[in-house]
């Protein structure tokens, strides 16, 4: 039987879902051209978009008339912390504090990666952290960065410094599963960009740390990756194992991407330090793509000067990434943060906030630099969303025109197999409309930004998860305490809003909570220094999950 022919109330029916109304005769007249359409759509359908396929149309988050910072460096304040005798000690102590001692001869780079993979074989069954471990290559790679470390050449502060790789990066030879049942078995054939500048920085590859399915949440196809400060609870998403992992000390830091809060709230509930980056900054050249116009890479830590240094070594620009842009950048710990001003939306502090956000304020306000209060141009920020929906769905049409979207564990109303059907009915020309929405929006964050260095607030501040993640500023979230919540749920993207997951009822559990610091576009050097005075402050940064 062919196929049956579009009728006007098959219009009528498709107006419902796409918020629209016309008349009868409007609707007579365009029948035979949605035929056309129709067909047009069919044949495009033809051709296989693999996802290393990118856009023709790329995002750039700069706005006419920026001007590019110029300085780039880096300087840390030198360590002289005596190495513990302590294994737990020495897997929670920092990057700079490791890295000094496995230059100075006190520590070996293969004795700090047997802590790690002795910690993760005794916690990886209660966290679920690691995808795939990696355990004979890195020990061979520490054993190659002792040798040069006993011949005096030394590659920097990740020289010895063992790392876990969220699992949507390409490992040569290593499964690259994307936490996803339809591709659990992919092992790719080379490295991604960012895995050939990590060892070429002398950092070492303990293993593939797990993520929510096709980099959404924390359910994969091995099971749900969990809080350590609350196994109870899922380690929010989408990088999962890479904060899991982190807080516990399983790695001395971890890759994260973020495309609409990946790297912010994982970090948010594992109580890990997270740096989402300026987009184009980092390359994501041999990783998944979900959000062409959104994914971010980041690093994962413990502290906040370990995000810069990490940092340092993923930044750089890359041909292969057409949204890579040129940038330097500077990380000087010494500098004075006196000199900035640090803005804040009052209402992120009142209804909603807990004692832990209003208290950070006021050690914020404290710390020397000046404090303004601000406010943000009122606009549709959440409407962005239908960007994200429509450029996933794009990214596994195949998953959902051929119901392999079946196969995925997690099938709730806000998963991506039923955010990716309904994304089919978006329509491209308000797609369009969103796109110059978001210009709007470049130009309200940027005129927030010229009245201050710094925004801080809740990891919910507002609009500012959304708004700031599709203009691309980055943003560094920290821990600064704790409170006793009941086991929470699953973040979720359904009903056109983002819930990062409600506390429930039963036992309370003493969990961390965090802060958010925004920065100007390629200004990451502002929030780190404000963020390390802060983080030094606060003093809650160094307390251990008890798992």
């Amino acid at each position: 039987m062919g196929t049956k022919k579009i009728t006007t109330s098959d219009i009528t029916s498709a107006e419902k879902l796409l918020g629209i109304t016309y008349s009868k005769s409007e609707r007579e007249q365009m029948v035979q051209n949605l035929e056309g359409q129709i067909l047009s759509a069919k044949l495009r359908r033809g051709i296989k978009l693999d996802n290393t396929t990118p856009m023709a149309s790329k995002f750039d988050p700069r706005l006419p008339g920026f001007q590019m910072p110029s300085r780039s460096g880096i300087k840390l304040q030198k360590k002289d912390t005596k190495l513990p005798k302590n294994k737990e000690d020495i897997a929670f102590s920092s990057i700079g504090e490791q890295g000094k001692w496995i230059k100075d001869g006190l520590l070996t780079s293969r004795k700090l990666t047997e802590i790690y993979l002795e910690r993760i074989e005794s916690f990886e069954s209660k966290l679920e952290c690691f995808a795939t471990v990696t355990k004979d290559q890195a020990l061979a790679e520490a054993d190659a960065m002792d040798l040069l470390t006993s011949a005096n050449i030394y590659l920097g502060p990740l020289h010895g410094i063992p790392y876990g790789l969220k699992d949507l990066f390409d490992t040569k030879g290593v499964r690259t599963g994307w936490g996803a049942e339809p591709y659990q078995n992919r092992v790719p054939f080379e490295d991604a960009e960012i895995v050939k500048r990590l060892r070429a920085a002398g950092a070492v590859l303990l293993g593939k740390t797990t993520l929510g399915a096709l980099a959404y949440n924390d359910i994969w196809y091995g099971g749900r990756t969990r809080n350590p400060w609350n196994l109870n609870e899922g380690s929010s998403g989408s990088s999962a194992g890479s904060a899991s992992a982190t807080a516990a000390a399983l790695c001395s830091f971890a890759i994260g991407t973020e495309t609409l809060g990946s790297i912010t709230s994982p970090s948010q509930r594992c109580g890990t330090t997270g740096l989402r980056p300026t987009f184009g900054r980092v390359s994501r050249q041999g990783g998944m793509a979900l959000c062409w116009s959104l994914d971010k890479i980041g690093p994962i830590c413990r502290s906040v000067e370990d995000t810069g240094i990490v940092l340092s070594t993923l930044n750089g620009y890359d041909e292969n990434d057409l949204s890579s842009i040129r940038a330097p950048f500077n990380f000087d710990t010494s500098k004075n943060i006196k000199d900035l001003v640090i803005g804040y939306l009052p209402e992120a502090f009142e209804d909603g906030a807990t004692e832990v956000d209003r208290a950070t304020l006021k050690v914020a306000m404290g710390l020397g630099a000046k404090v303004k209060e601000v406010k943000l141009e009122d606009l549709p920020y959440m409407s962005l969303i239908n960007i994200l929906y429509a450029e996933a769905a794009a990214a596994f049409e195949h998953l959902t025109l051929s119901d392999e979207d079946d196969t995925l564990t997690w099938q709730d109303d806000g998963a991506w197999p039923n955010t990716f059907r309904k994304a089919r009915f978006l329509s491209a020309v308000d797609h369009v409309q969103l796109d110059r929405l978001r210009y709007l929006v470049m130009k309200a964050l940027d005129n927030l930004f010229s009245e201050i260095d710094i925004l801080i607030g809740p990891f919910d501040t507002g609009p500012m998860l959304v708004a700031s993640n599709f203009t691309g500023h980055p943003c560094l979230h920290l821990r600064a305490g704790f409170e006793k919540l009941a086991s929470r749920g699953a973040a979720s993207l359904g009903e056109g809003k983002l819930s990062t997951g409600e506390a429930g009822t039963g036992t309370k559990f003493l969990i961390p909570h965090g802060i958010s610091l925004w920065g100007r576009l390629f200004e990451e050097e502002k929030i780190l220094n404000f963020g390390i005075a802060l983080e030094k402050e606060l003093g809650v940064y160094k307390t251990r999950p008890n798992l």
